[in-house]
């Protein structure tokens, strides 16, 4: 399967698992998506289960956070994460807040999906990645696949989790890895290991990293797209890292990156938003705060730049092989 066929394929099985599992959205129904993650979906499960919406973001999550409240299991889409902004007041405010402020009596289980990052050429209002934002509100969890088994398990576990969680899917691999090299012919998911994904049931715990390459020399800490451009980098400079996809932000896998740091004494963090106040910064801290007297040099970051995401200049903002390169020699000559 691609990621796009695993993200359905996970909802698809919860739609049949569960009677409370609702999926909803901006042309999710009969048109089945911009992307076709939801494709068929309405025609097997019909209008009440998975249905159209109008153009409201903040009518969309609103009317999940009162489902959810009554005891359904919504899985609304946001059709880009760009668009995600007018609902911040309803993710923040309500879902986050519900089961603090009712002491236990209300919860907010909803899985708000959305594809997010740029490599599309979608300019500065369909490629943004505001990961960052919701991994500063507490009560929700920040779960980025970066594979369409990972996506699948992931999905399926947000699903049934009684928190809210956010559900960001790096659209530019929904169809097959990408190693940073625009100009390359893409590559396809059915030829990779993590293409071959279960038709049935299976999750993936929430909040445990993926050790994708041991290694000695350094650790880089990635997610979604920028594990496989981070990967790619490293088989064509020969350098013997660890590569850890965190697959969850929030709740984040510490004991991994720590245990990771402290062996190979060097860090890099790669991700495609912007630079000031990005996850990066946050991981940052957390290995100096923990691995302070194992780190052999300064901790390395490689992200996009604190500007909006240009059209024209998209792989000048876009942290590739040349600029992840950069910062890979000079933490290793450190």
């Amino acid at each position: 399967m691609n990621m796009i066929q695993a993200i359905n394929s996970a909802m698809d099985i919860m739609l049949e698992r569960d009677p409370d599992v609702i999926v909803f959205g901006e042309d999710v129904g009969y048109f089945g998506g911009v992307f076709r993650a939801t494709a068929g979906l309405q025609a097997k499960h019909g209008k009440t289960r998975v249905f159209d919406t109008p153009i409201t973001e903040i009518g969309i999550i609103g009317v999940a956070v009162g489902m959810g409240a009554y005891g359904l299991r919504p899985v609304p889409e946001i059709q880009f994460a760009d668009y995600i902004y007018p609902a911040l007041d309803q993710v923040v405010s309500e879902a986050a807040r519900l089961r603090y402020r009712s002491a236990g009596e209300f919860t907010s289980p909803i899985t708000v999906r959305s594809p997010f990052g740029g490599g599309i050429f979608g300019g500065q209002t369909h490629s943004q990645s505001p990961e960052g934002i919701f991994t500063h509100i507490s009560g929700i969890k920040t779960v980025i696949p970066s594979t369409p088994y990972d996506a699948k398990g992931l999905l399926i576990a947000a699903i049934e989790d009684n928190d809210p969680t956010i559900f960001f899917e790096p659209k530019r691999i929904y169809n097959g890895p990408f190693d940073g090299h625009w100009d390359k012919p893409a590559q396809n998911w059915s030829k990779h290991p993590a293409g071959e994904v279960p038709t049935g049931y299976y999750k993936i715990e929430l909040g445990k990293a993926k050790i994708v390459r041991p290694g000695e020399a350094l650790t880089i800490l990635a997610y979604g797209t920028m594990v496989h451009v981070a990967a790619a980098v490293i088989a064509e400079t020969g350098v013997d890292a660890e590569i850890i996809d965190l697959r969850t932000l929030v709740p984040l896998d510490v004991e991994t990156i720590e245990a990771s740091v402290k062996k190979t004494g060097r860090c890099m963090i790669v991700h495609e938003a912007t630079r000031t106040s990005g996850f990066g910064a946050e991981l940052s801290a957390i290995v100096q705060e923990r691995c302070f007297y194992h780190l052999e040099a300064p901790i390395e970051r490689v992200t996009g730049f604190d500007t909006p995401y240009p059209h024209s200049l998209e792989w000048a903002y876009f942290p590739g092989p040349v600029r992840i390169g950069e910062a890979l020699k000079k933490v290793m000559r450190t």
